[in-house]
C-alpha cells in the first residue's frame, strides 16, 4: 500500500534526499518517491503510517494535517 503525504516545506532535491535517507534508515526496503514540485512524499513500505510520519518529522519536515 502506497502512502502519499503532503510535505509543505520541501524546497529542493537535497530535501528529497534527506527524507529518503531517513526513511531508508528505518526501513531499507521502502520505496520512496519525493516530488519536489508537488511537495509530496509517496512511500511503499510495510512500516506503519504513523512511523513513516514520525521519521519525516524527525528529519525536520512538516506534514500537512499532522
Amino acid at each position: 500500500m502506497a502512502l502519499q503525504l503532503k510535505v509543505s516545506n520541501i524546497a529542493c532535491e537535497g530535501c528529497a534526499e534527506t527524507i529518503t535517507e531517513f526513511i531508508h534508515i528505518m526501513k531499507p526496503e521502502a520505496k520512496v518517491d519525493v516530488d519536489v514540485n508537488a511537495k509530496t512524499v509517496t512511500v511503499e513500505s510495510a512500516a506503519s503510517e504513523e512511523s513513516i510520519k514520525q521519521v519525516i518529522v524527525a528529519a525536520g519536515y512538516a506534514i500537512e494535517g499532522y
